[in-house]
């Protein structure tokens, strides 16, 4: 069974199309990165989910579940770490926490969610005194009660530190290994790149892109990696044909002594052999893989040039 399906997805709000027939599946057990510019149609979809808002047309499933039939079944059984968050200034991390735990009819313990996100030590102070990252922190605790099969995550490293984001990656593994889905959007990128199975690209309320990071790194360039040559001398234009005329190769440039091939991962060694049969003398070589970052300009660049 999917954890989401997405069909034919549309929402308007007035004349604002905000998403324009997303279709999408999310596979249980997956952890799933949502991706776009600002104004993409990112958090319209999250709500969609949580039947927070509803589509103008199309289809939507959560756990098996029509959100819209029953709203109830699916937050029973889903964890929500919303972007727009808010906590009462009055009440405790630890009033916040058994509150979710009774709402879900779970047997949590308060203070172990708390010390699995960070903050057992200010479990009796109130929420108004939390810094943001502490709130950010709090909140996920909520999210972590009754494990939920599904966790919807939207921007989870908002106001976190280094130290924080590293454990916010460490609690979405273990919800993984756990066998819970999990779906949630970044803007940090590098975030998205160390956890996910798949990511999914929207702009501007349509699905560009859904893949792996690899596989979409072959399927926007042709390429996965980039490998930069130094050698002794500079390469002439016979020896910098005879490379692109390898499978595999999609661009060879050269720039004094430094010569950058895009190539498919599995050719590398082709292309130093080359370099070898033509008498090149190689002094130093490295490999770089296309960040996310650089897959996500380009995917919205290339529907936005569209």
């Amino acid at each position: 069974m999917a954890a989401i399906e997405l069909d034919s997805v549309t929402r308007r709000f007035d004349e604002v199309l905000a998403l324009d027939s997303l279709s999408m599946t999310v596979a249980d057990g997956e952890v799933f990165g949502f991706l776009g510019p600002n104004g993409a149609g990112k958090s319209t979809t999250i709500d969609i989910l949580l039947d927070f808002v509803r589509p103008t047309s199309g289809e939507c499933r959560v756990l098996g579940i029509d959100p819209q039939q029953d709203p109830e079944a699916v937050r029973q059984r889903v964890g929500v770490l919303p972007d727009g968050y808010h906590v009462y200034d009055r009440l405790t991390g630890r009033q916040h926490v058994q509150f979710a735990v009774d709402s879900k009819g779970a047997s949590d313990d308060p203070t172990s969610l708390l010390d699995r996100v960070g903050i057992a030590d200010a479990a009796d102070r109130k929420a108004g005194e939390y810094s943001k990252g502490m709130t950010q922190r709090l909140v996920l605790a909520m999210a972590l009660v009754g494990e939920p099969d599904l966790l919807v995550l939207d921007e989870p490293t908002t106001g976190l530190d280094p130290k924080g984001a590293r454990e916010m990656r460490e609690i979405i593994r273990a919800e993984a290994d756990r066998g819970a889905t999990v779906f949630f959007s970044s803007h940090i990128l590098e975030q998205v790149e160390a956890v996910c199975d798949r990511v999914a690209i929207l702009r501007q309320g349509q699905l560009v892109a859904v893949d792996s990071i690899d596989n979409l790194r072959e399927g926007m360039t042709g390429t996965a990696e980039t490998l930069t040559v130094t050698t002794a001398e500079p390469v002439d234009e016979s020896v910098q044909d005879a490379l692109r005329d390898i499978e595999g190769v999609a661009a060879v440039s050269a720039a004094g002594r430094e010569l950058t091939v895009s190539l498919s991962a599995n050719v590398k060694m082709d292309v130093l052999g080359t370099l070898e049969e033509w008498n090149v003398d190689v002094q130093d070589f490295a490999t770089e893989e296309t960040s996310l970052e650089e897959l996500f300009v380009r995917y919205t660049e290339t529907e936005a040039d569209a």
